[in-house]
């Protein structure tokens, strides 16, 4: 539900201290309720979040948003956008203060030909969301929406933070009326 990965946070932090260049790797920080990505726009970075929160949404033709994961520490934005030289897939937008590394894309582009670590780190990143996608979406089908209520109510209070309904009913694909059904049969 709520996506980490040390090992690339751990690589990134490495490499910005030995950078010369501070320009080509840095570290923002982005205050709660901004746009690090947004859907359909182009991206001249790609960030690994050191600390914070954000949630990665499609906002679709009819107006509704569907949340797709909540990213913390050491999740790449904007990799497959740079890699592929796309406008963005979909949003992601800092539910908390959020520090992040930002790579230029040429430099993202030179540490994908050169850094055998870099690469393999990527491929296990892409190849993780490939499977959490999967299994998320089977969970959606054989489980109840309470069953996924609960475990959005349990990353609130594990993170301390407030998850809007909004958002809720936007991570578990569903109505505004129907989150609040499933909340009323939770209590």
């Amino acid at each position: 539900m709520l996506r980490t990965n040390h090992f690339f946070l751990s690589f990134i932090e490495n490499l910005h201290e030995k950078q010369a260049n501070i320009e080509e790797l840095s570290l923002k920080t982005f205050p709660k309720g901004t746009f690090l990505l947004k859907q359909d726009g182009r991206s001249s970075k790609v960030f690994i979040i050191k600390e914070g929160i954000t949630k990665c949404f499609f906002s679709e033709e009819n107006g509704k948003d569907y949340i797709v994961e909540f990213l913390s520490e050491g999740e790449i934005l904007g990799e497959i956008e740079a890699i592929r030289n796309n406008n963005c897939l979909c949003s992601v937008e800092t539910l908390t203060d959020v520090e992040a590394y930002a790579i230029n894309i040429p430099f993202f582009k030179q540490l994908l030909e050169k850094d055998l670590n870099f690469q393999k780190l990527l491929l296990d990143e892409l190849a993780e969301r490939l499977i959490n996608t999967s299994s998320r979406a089977s969970s959606q089908q054989l489980y109840t929406i309470e069953y996924g209520l609960k475990k959005i109510l349990e990353l609130q209070y594990k993170q301390n933070i407030v998850i809007s309904k909004e958002d809720m009913a936007a991570y578990l694909g569903i109505t505004l009326r129907s989150l609040n059904r499933a909340l009323t049969n939770l209590k």
